[in-house]
């Protein structure tokens, strides 16, 4: 059975050329050490041109990497436009890498030291049941399944896991994109077994993984089989009557 594939474009329609990528990183690394610096002073770190540097810090200010406010004047002002410093947010400090994976792991290696497996497991039932908490089950009100997943893609993608679905024959695909805890999951197998738990019990069915992130496929993906009145069989033909029956009708 296939599985969900996803295509990444660039803005534009185009990749980011490596030099720009390495000279943007180099940008964000003088921010990150010195910063709030003009560009004239990234220029001068890196040996590029204040325009240069410039237009990295215009294009991350874009990507809401980096903010700036007018630079402190120290004595007359000259003429000409203020010169304005520059500094990374939170988003531009996230290309340097988090901790907060191996803290996640030390925190649940504790807890299955203190309570066992059951405690990692009730754990990652509960953190399931926190992101999916909106989601009505199927049931009489909401009898179609692949409406269910649609709103089950939109609470994950709120959770940051960008996922979507798709028709595949009478069934399903729930695709998840990204999982912000693939890292973690890699060594707790018990947070995607909660996922795929939640999933079934939301949608009224056994549902299927197919593919997950902590395992290196490209994208987490659940199959869903179709509502059970689109999956049934066709009637089969009445049955004709017993011949013993049939020989009374004639006599």
């Amino acid at each position: 059975m296939e599985t969900c594939e996803r295509t990444v474009r660039a803005p534009g329609g185009g990749a980011e050329p490596v030099g720009e990528q390495h000279t943007r990183q180099a940008v964000a690394r003088v921010l990150l050490e010195h910063g709030p610096v003009t560009a004239s002073e990234v220029a001068a770190r890196l040996g590029v041109s204040p325009a240069g540097a410039r237009r990295h810090l215009e294009a991350m200010a874009a990507a809401h990497e980096v903010t700036s406010a007018v630079a402190p004047v120290r004595g007359p002002r000259g003429r000409g436009r203020p010169a304005r410093c520059w500094l990374l947010t939170a988003t531009g400090r996230s290309r340097f890498g988090h901790a907060y994976d191996e803290l996640a792991v030390a925190a649940l290696r504790q807890l299955r030291e203190l309570g066992g497996e059951p405690a990692v497991e009730e754990f990652a039932r509960r953190r399931v049941a926190a992101v999916i908490a909106d989601v009505r089950p199927a049931g009489p009100l909401r009898p179609d399944r692949a409406e269910v997943a649609d709103h089950l893609a939109r609470a994950l993608s709120i959770a940051g896991y960008a996922a979507s679905t798709r028709q595949v024959g009478t069934g399903v695909q729930l695709c998840q994109h990204h999982c912000p805890v693939a890292h973690v999951a890699a060594e707790f197998p018990q947070l995607c077994e909660a996922e795929r738990t939640a999933f079934a019990d939301l949608l009224g069915t056994h549902v299927q993984r197919l593919a997950t992130i902590a395992n290196g496929d490209p994208v987490c993906t659940t199959h869903v089989p179709g509502n059970a009145r689109t999956t049934t069989p066709p009637h089969a033909a009445p049955r004709r009557p017993a011949r013993t029956a049939l020989r009374k009708e004639l006599a």
